[in-house]
């Protein structure tokens, strides 16, 4: 049996955020939403969860061949869709889920990098492709609608980087209900982590390490975001390599959840397969229904 680096205790296999849309900078801003992505906290193991995805990756393909919105492969692997707008991704998302034979929001469930900073500063958010112009409350308003109506469970930087405000706004009226994720608000930063904690301005955090720099101190920002009960996520970036590292590093760090990308190029295969193996040969548990690390 692995076992925690630090605590001793027997580590998880991390619950997968897998991207089946880019958006954003991923695909020339085709739609302003970065990541739509599915996960799957009610399967048994991450080898279901994975096999669900695969089922639902292949079904979103169809859809987007048959209705000619279907432009290519985002940097990330997930489609390069040809949407009208940014509904009309959650849209298909869902029919995607529903055709792979699934329930939304009870086998496959919905998780969104909005990454806001790319389209939004200073209080002020353009979203290009519906043809708006939003004030942090009308992005929190047009957020907050999405959440009724679609299977939801976590929302990547709804609000931009600069807007401190925003974030706590957000999480006080959606907090409670979905995870509330720091990425470009954060940096894997235990120092910020620590700030939100306080101010309460998310619940979780996303974990690079090659944004931090360092490996010691993108487990300091790690163990800040358990410290304090927030969700951690160790994920992957832009313009990765085949290297597989962060797969055991978010399984040493019990750090129940993981982002890698989609379900194509090699150097996102490369990282969800390793996955499998460690699955496959420690017997960890798996870290489901909802994938919040322990706190140390």
């Amino acid at each position: 049996m692995w076992r925690h680096l630090a605590a001793g205790r027997p580590v998880r296999i991390p619950v997968p955020e897998i991207q089946i849309f880019g958006g954003g900078a991923h695909a020339a801003g085709r739609v302003d939403v970065q990541d739509f992505m599915v996960t799957c906290p009610s399967a048994g193991s991450f080898a279901e969860a994975l096999d669900r995805t695969a089922e639902v990756y292949r079904a979103a393909g169809r859809i987007m061949a048959e209705r000619g919105l279907l432009q290519g492969v985002a940097d990330e692997g997930g489609f390069w869709p040809a949407f009208s707008s940014n509904e009309e991704a959650l849209d298909r998302l869902v029919e995607a889920i529903e055709r792979a034979g699934f329930t939304p929001g009870g086998e496959v469930a919905i998780s969104l990098d909005i990454a806001a900073s790319s389209f939004g500063a200073s209080g002020r958010y353009t979203l290009a492709r519906d043809g708006q112009v939003l004030d942090t409350d009308g992005l929190i308003a047009m957020l907050g609608r999405w959440l009724e109506r679609y299977p939801i469970l976590s929302i990547e930087d709804p609000l931009a980087e600069d807007d401190p405000e925003g974030f706590g706004a957000f999480t006080a009226a959606f907090g409670d209900r979905v995870q509330v994720i720091g990425d470009d608000f954060l940096v894997t930063s235990a120092d910020r982590v620590r700030r939100s904690a306080a101010a309460q301005s998310c619940n979780a955090v996303l974990i690079k390490p090659n944004q931090a720099g360092t490996i010691t101190e993108t487990l300091a920002a790690l163990r800040a975001g358990q410290e304090a009960g927030f969700g951690t996520i160790v994920s992957a970036r832009s313009g990765e390599t085949e290297d597989v590292t962060i797969a055991h590093l978010a399984v040493g760090w019990d750090a129940g959840q993981f982002k890698v990308g989609s379900f194509s190029r090699s150097e996102r295969m490369a990282k969800w397969n390793e996955m499998l193996r460690i699955e496959e040969a420690s017997g960890a548990a798996w870290a489901g229904p909802w994938g919040r690390g322990q706190a140390r």
